[in-house]
């Protein structure tokens, strides 16, 4: 009995995969838990795995093709069984239910009819493991054959990339199509006129070019998703200058005794769960014909990695401790960069912060992350002289933006929010009572 596995839906955003790389191909025995392949989605590169034994009776798709989610990605049976049947039933279905918007809890998928048994079976998040984190020392074999992909050796050959000199991304090191696609030749050094090296640019001066490369899943997602938002949520924005002097100084005294080192974004998290618990008109989303309050209150970060954007959530943020806070951001932000995070780690978040102050940014506004109501955007810490008390002194100065969605928060609303913020941060022994 032939058993149809369908392309999975590995994010609450993905609409497609783009098969990163196939460990089977027709006519393979596996067994369940078997890795049949490596899928792209919009946030990661996962794995997927077999649920059953038997003989890989159909490939539904090349090695670097997207498919969309719910359709055809392999078969699996008995040797010399007739599939033909499946394949064609398969390319007539429509997968209308995965055309909609994805759901918070995707229900069972009917079964359809078919001339003999067969159990349909999409594969979910137990079978799924994240692909494993760049190691660029490992891109061969324990017997010295090159980890790659036959797509990437293709291409390599046909760009005239030296594959020995490009780092892999797949599953061990191995060398996948993105990387190929991702791979910039270094400088050549050429010797100056006292014998010392300088780099030579890829550029030849005074000649234009460009080059158009294809967009991953995680750049179409964040283009789709922001688009929809930007031009859908009637945003407007609410900057406010925050004193952080007591900040730094109760961080500075916090971290003489703290078990892990305490950021300002640590606190800002804290700070901002804490405020949201006082204002839950601003942990809410828009919900189409209903507004949604959420009564817990989860925090999504903003974190920059190769390909865009993630937002990993830190969950109950209002009930943890600052060094808990601390710990869990850095593990996330850190599995973020390794393309390492599970979909429990970015699903769910509640209201969104996103932090370009370590870059010097004074001043910035941000986008509203669906289907958040607001977004708060984090500026640098900066001294400058400010009046106090009728004189001029030095002080440490934040800006924060808070973004809003119009059909959710009013003026007012966010406002309060910004002020409940504000004291928290200039007062941060509020946050630790």
């Amino acid at each position: 009995m032939a058993e149809v596995i369908k392309m999975p839906r590995l994010s609450d955003t993905m609409t497609e995969g783009v098969i990163a790389a196939w460990h089977v191909k027709v006519g393979d025995t596996v067994g369940s838990g078997d890795l049949l392949a490596e899928v792209e989605t919009d946030k990661a590169t996962m794995d997927v795995e077999s649920f059953f034994d038997g003989t890989v009776l159909h490939v539904g798709i090349e090695e670097g093709k997207g498919i969309p989610v719910g359709e055809l990605l392999v078969i699996i049976g008995e040797k010399g069984e007739d599939v033909a049947a499946l394949i064609e039933e398969a390319k007539n279905a429509a997968p209308a239910a995965e055309s909609a918007p994805p759901a918070e809890e995707p229900k069972a998928e009917a079964p359809s009819p078919s001339p003999e048994p067969v159990k349909e079976v999409q594969a979910s998040a137990p079978p799924v493991v994240a692909a494993a984190p760049l190691v660029v020392e490992e891109t061969s074999s324990p017997d010295g054959r090159l980890k790659a992909s036959p797509l990437a050796k293709a291409m390599a050959k046909e760009k005239g990339i030296d594959i020995n000199r490009v780092q892999g991304t797949g599953e061990g090191g191995r060398i996948i199509k993105r990387d190929i696609e991702n791979y910039k030749e270094a400088p050549v050094a050429a010797p100056s006129a006292n014998g010392a090296s300088t780099f030579v640019p890829m550029a030849v001066s005074g000649v234009e070019s460009s080059e158009d490369k294809p967009l991953s899943q995680m750049r179409k997602t964040i283009a789709r998703r922001l688009g929809e938002s930007k031009f859908t949520a009637p945003h407007f924005y609410l900057t406010m200058e925050i004193n952080m002097d007591k900040a730094v100084a109760a961080r500075k005294s916090l971290n003489e005794v703290a078990p892990v080192k305490i950021s300002f974004n640590d606190l800002v998290i804290k700070a901002a769960a804490t405020a949201l618990r006082s204002h839950p008109a601003v942990n809410a989303g828009w919900n189409g014909d209903s507004i949604r309050y959420n009564q817990h209150i989860h925090v999504g970060m903003a974190v920059a990695v190769d390909e865009g954007l993630i937002v990993p959530v830190i969950r109950f943020a209002d009930q943890k401790g600052l060094a808990s806070i601390s710990a869990e951001a850095k593990d996330l932000a850190k599995r973020a960069r390794d393309r390492k995070l599970q979909p429990a780690d970015w699903e769910g978040n509640t209201f969104s912060i996103s932090n370009l102050g370590m870059m010097g940014i004074e001043e910035f506004t941000a986008i509203i992350n669906p289907p958040n109501s607001c977004i708060m955007a984090v500026s640098a810490i900066i001294q400058k002289p400010i009046v106090k008390d009728g004189e001029i002194v030095p002080a440490h100065m934040m800006k924060v933006t808070l973004s809003c969605d119009h059909r959710v928060v009013d003026g007012m609303v966010g406002s309060q929010f910004l002020v409940t913020f504000k004291q928290l941060m200039e007062d941060p022994v509020r946050i630790l009572m």
